[in-house]
């Protein structure tokens, strides 16, 4: 074998290299690749609407079914006509409105002229709201504008709905302030 010496350089290089791969504790042997189970395997999937804008953007809202029915996992719908199963970053951060430790989840009153905030019941707060609605709504009524047309309003209250609902529940919300005589009725989305 004629070995010059660029070949030999080659030969020791490649034999150098060899060894400090090995003595490194690389193996070069095949692989066998093993399957993680996902978080999601035993999970509830529940499709929602992304409740920050006027999209109208789909989630994949998974919770476990063991224990407490947390949430641990929400994603973009991909069924979902709008977004395809795509999120933005608010959408993203969904889960944080549930799995949040300042959320208030009891209704809150604070009383005129107090400076202070207490917790009250929901049947309390619904009692106190459906109150004050048919108050201001009697006070305020309408029947006949001035040239005795039936008009049937009330404008000392207004609504502002909400971009989450869909159309039928836009609907349903509409049919429900039309009844009570509204006339101001607005749309987050126009906001």
């Amino acid at each position: 074998m004629d070995v010059t010496r660029r070949s030999f350089i080659k030969i020791t290089g490649v034999t150098t290299a060899g060894l400090a791969i090995g003595k490194l504790g690389f193996d070069l042997s095949p692989v066998k690749a093993h399957a993680q189970m996902l978080k999601t395997a035993y999970a509830r999937e529940t499709t929602t609407i992304c409740c920050y804008c006027a999209v109208g953007c789909g989630a994949i809202v998974h919770t476990s079914l063991k224990g407490d029915g947390r949430v641990i996992n929400i994603e973009g719908d991909p069924d979902h006509v709008i977004n395809r199963g795509s999120l933005c970053p608010k959408g993203a951060s969904l889960s944080q409105l549930v799995e949040n430790e300042n959320r208030l989840t009891d209704p809150m009153y604070r009383a005129p002229y107090s400076s202070e905030w207490k917790k009250v019941s929901w049947d309390w707060a619904l009692d106190q709201i459906a109150r004050r609605v048919k108050k201001t709504r009697d006070a305020n009524f309408t029947a006949k504008n001035e040239k005795g047309d039936v008009v049937n309003r009330t404008t000392a209250i207004a609504s502002v709905g909400s971009a989450a609902m869909d159309n039928e529940e836009c609907w349903i919300y509409q049919a429900l302030m039309r009844s009570l005589g509204l006339v101001y009725i607005e749309h987050q989305a126009r906001i």
